[in-house]
């Protein structure tokens, strides 16, 4: 498959994406950023690296979870290796089409491909076909793919910008297990830009590791209780070779600056050791549904 990495204009102007054009992280830089240039990379690794080290980019669109296909695999041990933080969140109302070649049938498919997400999140329509699945790197992608094998048997899930782009036949509209997809992206900046609390409502995204010692994860997280600071994601993943090491990432509604949520900071800091701000920014107004 062709390299999905492209030459990018002035970097001021310029917000990296996974993918390649028609990709769902391409149409959310275009609905968020419609005044900047969309640059395809070919892994999540490049698109941060073309804001972080090698200055093509002045911010990322990085998806971090799906209403269906819960959180994108490898994010999460990203962000935290990365120097980048969230600026800001988007939600993206995913729709996929089943695509393929012109002479394709339904009938005919033996095979479809897409980014695992997008099959998890169409797994019941996938099991009605009977057809097998295999996984790629991102849906537009998997579009190209099919168009440039040019066989009728294999088609492509990718959302309705990828069809268009790659001239392919649409077998099927809304194809997604539920209407209602959604999938929420981060903005990454090499910048911490933190809001101005008295702007609106603001959400605050950390990362920590608790100290070995009994209910550790209940105390540090418990003055967020006792100041009543909602905690709105919480997981854990293992860091290091020897799984040993668990780390949370959590996020939570509330800025640095207000005295409740500066509380049950110290109270963390006290019994967690590795805390790091990942992020300080504005609630996406589809908080508000």
């Amino acid at each position: 498959m062709t390299d999905t990495n492209q030459q990018a204009g002035d970097p001021a102007t310029t917000i990296a994406y996974q993918g390649v054009p028609g990709a769902n992280s391409h149409i959310a830089c275009q609905q968020a950023f419609p005044d900047m240039t969309p640059l395809a990379c070919a892994t999540f690794e490049d698109a941060f690296a073309a804001v972080e080290s090698e200055g093509k980019a002045a911010l990322a669109m990085i998806p971090i979870e799906n209403s269906l296909g819960g959180r994108v695999a490898d994010i999460h041990h990203l962000l935290p290796e990365s120097s980048l933080y969230i600026i800001r969140e988007h939600y993206l109302d995913v729709q996929y089409q089943l695509l393929a070649t012109k002479d394709a049938t339904l009938e005919g498919l033996t095979e479809v491909r897409s980014h695992a997400q997008a099959l998890a999140q169409c797994r019941e329509q996938l099991a009605q076909l009977g057809v097998r699945t295999a996984a790629r790197a991102d849906t537009a992608g998997s579009a190209l793919e099919v168009a440039e094998l040019g066989d009728p048997t294999i088609g492509a899930l990718a959302p309705p910008l990828a069809g268009e782009i790659y001239d392919l036949q649409v077998l099927r509209s809304r194809f997604e297990d539920r209407i209602g997809n959604t999938t929420r992206f981060v903005v990454l900046s090499r910048a911490r830009r933190d809001p101005d609390p008295k702007d609106g409502p603001c959400m605050t995204s950390f990362i920590f590791q608790v100290r070995s010692v009994p209910a550790a994860l209940y105390k540090a997280m418990g003055g967020f209780a006792t100041n009543g600071v909602n905690i709105t994601k919480l997981e854990s993943y293992i860091s290091g070779d020897r799984f040993s090491v668990a780390r949370f990432y959590a996020e939570i509604e509330g800025h640095p600056a207000d005295a409740s949520v500066a509380q049950a900071f110290e109270e963390l800091d006290y019994f967690s050791k590795n805390v790091r701000v990942l992020g300080v920014f504005p609630a996406a107004d589809y908080r508000k549904q």
